[in-house]
């Protein structure tokens, strides 16, 4: 089931890739023009943030550029995953390679958007990286928020205590 998951899951990475080439910088932030790309966190990098028109017009142009540099979302990969969860038998290791595939696909993608935003930062007055440094820990404080509820979910409670009856 672990393996379906993280198949699964790079399909849906591979997918976002899409949501996040359509940003585009508009006014004084960043919005995703794709649903897919809202669950990025990233998704609003420069909310909060008075960007000059020449910041913002250096920033459209370096995601016009991204757009052009960053490979397309493979299909073919993405249908041949399908195919794979949907066979009459399931094929770990076909499924192993096939996410590994796809993995490799995503992390190159993200690296490249992680050298975009790079670029974008440091066109940022210091004032203005101060306050994107500020927003960016008020976003892992309510992360790690979450992430303690998830470890104290009942889901988590309820595998750990029928995991003590059963012995």
């Amino acid at each position: 089931m672990r393996i379906v998951t993280a198949a699964v899951m790079a399909s849906t990475l591979a997918l976002s890739t899409v949501g996040q080439a359509a940003e585009v910088v508009t006014g004084d932030n960043w919005h995703p023009t794709d649903g897919i790309a809202q669950r990025n966190g990233q998704n609003h990098m420069f909310d909060g943030i008075n960007l000059t028109e020449h910041q913002r017009q250096q920033l459209r142009d370096l995601m016009q550029q991204a757009r052009h540099d960053q490979p397309p979302v493979n299909v073919s990969e993405v249908e041949a995953m399908h195919r794979l969860i949907t066979a009459e038998n399931f094929d770990e290791t076909a499924v192993r390679n096939q996410a590994e595939k796809m993995a490799q696909e995503q992390i190159a993608r993200q690296v490249e958007m992680a050298k975009v935003r790079n670029q974008m930062y440091h066109l940022l007055t210091p004032e203005q990286q101060a306050v994107l440094n500020q927003k960016h820990q008020q976003r892992m404080t309510q992360l790690r928020e979450v992430a303690q509820m998830q470890q104290g979910s009942p889901l988590k409670f309820f595998s750990s205590s029928s995991t003590q009856r059963s012995q």
